[in-house]
């Protein structure tokens, strides 16, 4: 879904490829930039050959017209998403809902990390998780082997999402941020996106069979995070501690700053 030429743009792009600024309801097909408004696509998105994983697109497709038909899905901050190059996407998790809020919002390929107890939830989940490109990564002990992939990963130049607080939360708030999302972001060097999501609590919290409730849905995209060059001598531990809080801090800025039109959106569905 390629936007119209504007006489205004120049077609020589100046300056790093970002997104354009925009805070809009998501409504778009399978395409790399299908998810944005022709008005929200930089004419070099394109340019940007990313392919998705068959599934991933297709799940993506299905997905993308439900979230903003029935859950009023509201994107802000698109202007800060890269149009290409690697980044490390941080964000807050509440459920599995999470990561296709991510995945339709985006309109790159996220390649997620993924726990073992929901990589091999079922018999079926491993072959998903490998065919929409995850990365296996054990939260129990240290995992040098997925720290190898989320580099070779970003070395492609891809985007790995990654949700610092690891397990979901049960209570509906943040939890303190594990340290792996620093280790990556220091060792490779690459930007961190903090980002917010909300309301996938609200929608899913109590629900049987795990089919979300309608209740409004809203990601909000931070400007990057930036730690210096690729390190290639040891992280210390107050290293990864500091950049931790840095993104957990960020991360929950954006989180409040989503909180009242969440609030005020579930207002005017409450009076209706």
């Amino acid at each position: 879904m390629a936007p119209g030429e504007d006489s205004n743009r120049s077609p020589v792009l100046t300056r790093p490829a970002i997104l354009a600024p925009s805070t809009f309801s998501l409504g778009g097909g399978p395409e790399m930039v299908g998810a944005l408004p022709e008005s929200a696509a930089h004419p070099v998105a394109r340019e940007v050959v990313e392919r998705f994983p068959p599934l991933y697109r297709l799940i993506r497709a299905g997905c993308a017209p439900l979230l903003n038909r029935l859950f009023d899905l509201r994107i802000t901050g698109a202007e800060h998403l890269p149009a290409s190059g690697p980044f490390i996407l941080a964000a807050n998790h509440h459920n599995y809902v999470d990561g296709v809020v991510l995945a339709v919002a985006l309109p790159r390929p996220i390649a997620f990390l993924v726990m073992p107890r929901v990589f091999n939830a079922s018999p079926l989940h491993p072959a998903f998780h490998r065919r929409i490109g995850s990365i296996p990564v054990n939260l129990e002990r240290p995992d040098p082997g997925a720290i190898k992939r989320v580099l070779r990963a970003l070395k492609s130049r891809r985007v790995v999402g990654i949700f610092p607080e690891g397990p979901f939360s049960r209570e509906g708030r943040m939890v303190p941020g594990q340290a792996g999302v620093a280790m990556n972001a220091l060792r490779s060097g690459v930007p961190v996106m903090p980002a917010a999501i909300a309301g996938t609590y609200e929608a899913l919290v109590g629900r049987r069979f795990h089919v979300p409730r309608r209740h409004p849905l809203s990601v909000r995209f931070g400007a990057p995070m930036h730690f210096g060059r690729s390190r290639h001598r040891p992280v210390t531990r107050g290293e990864r501690e500091e950049v931790t809080r840095r993104i957990m801090g960020q991360i929950a800025a954006l989180l409040e700053a989503e909180r009242d039109p969440i609030a005020r959106a579930t207002g005017r569905a409450g009076s209706s």
